[in-house]
């Protein structure tokens, strides 16, 4: 269901004595459109390459909750928070339903413009994927949800992680990252992987940062023009309201 496993001669061996990485987890928020364009990318490897993708969650809305606010589990309904209870019901089905709906959801916010946190669209989008619809309503319902929520989103925080894409590797190491808009496709995707795959090689090696210029910054904006039309937030990153390239309200 999740791709073809290439033919050696589609994807060139590791040949610098690494161990071949077969696993990943990766965490996420439906409301993070880096997390979703990193998400594009992976997909690709695992196509490519047959790697296992375990999704996990994260929320920003905690994250980035501002003192004296309702966490997000306190809330009856709470954008990504809510969306990732609808994943967690459907993941302890299959972690297959869990890559549909986040594709698909992921795709209505990033691509489409649509609202996937607004209750009624999730049902409309679970209804698209064949599923029940009355999924939405079962996960809100389940208070266990919240806690299977809260469980991955401290993994990433006692890790030290602050945000989404953050993969953890089978050796217990992880990354936050990549940032990618764009997202490379067919080989190229398997080389950024082994790229990203070779950090774990240096555990010393904490930070590589490519600057942001106005040009940057404008491709970025008119990238996540749909994502800007349909989210009811205002997108902050450890404290700060980002910038979308002069976007109306960060």
């Amino acid at each position: 269901m999740h791709g073809r496993r290439p033919s050696r001669s589609s994807v060139d061996d590791v040949s610098d004595g690494r161990s071949e990485v077969t696993s990943v987890d990766f965490h996420f928020d439906v409301m993070c459109p880096f997390a979703y364009q990193t998400s594009r990318w992976i997909r690709e490897v695992r196509r490519e390459t047959g790697l296992e993708v375990n999704w996990r969650f994260f929320s920003l809305e905690e994250v980035n909750r501002a003192e004296g606010k309702k966490h997000p589990w306190e809330r009856a309904w709470s954008y990504g928070w809510s969306m990732m209870r609808i994943g967690a019901i459907l993941r302890r089905r299959d972690m297959a339903l869990l890559d549909a709906w986040y594709e698909r959801a992921g795709r209505a916010l990033n691509v489409e413009g649509r609202k996937p946190h607004d209750p009624e669209v999730a049902r409309q989008l679970l209804g698209e994927l064949g599923l029940d619809p009355g999924v939405v309503d079962e996960a809100v319902a389940d208070p266990t949800t919240n806690d299977e929520v809260l469980a991955e989103h401290r993994r990433v925080v006692d890790a030290g992680g602050f945000g989404v894409p953050t993969m953890f590797f089978p050796d217990g190491q992880c990354l936050f990252g990549p940032v990618l808009v764009d997202p490379p496709s067919g080989a190229a995707a398997v080389r950024l992987w082994r790229a990203v795959t070779a950090w774990t090689e240096f555990p010393a090696l904490y930070e590589l940062q490519r600057p942001k210029n106005r040009a940057d910054e404008q491709r970025i904006a008119q990238a996540f023009r749909p994502y800007l039309a349909a989210r009811d937030w205002v997108s902050i990153n450890r404290g700060k309201v980002v910038d979308f390239g002069g976007s109306e309200d960060g």
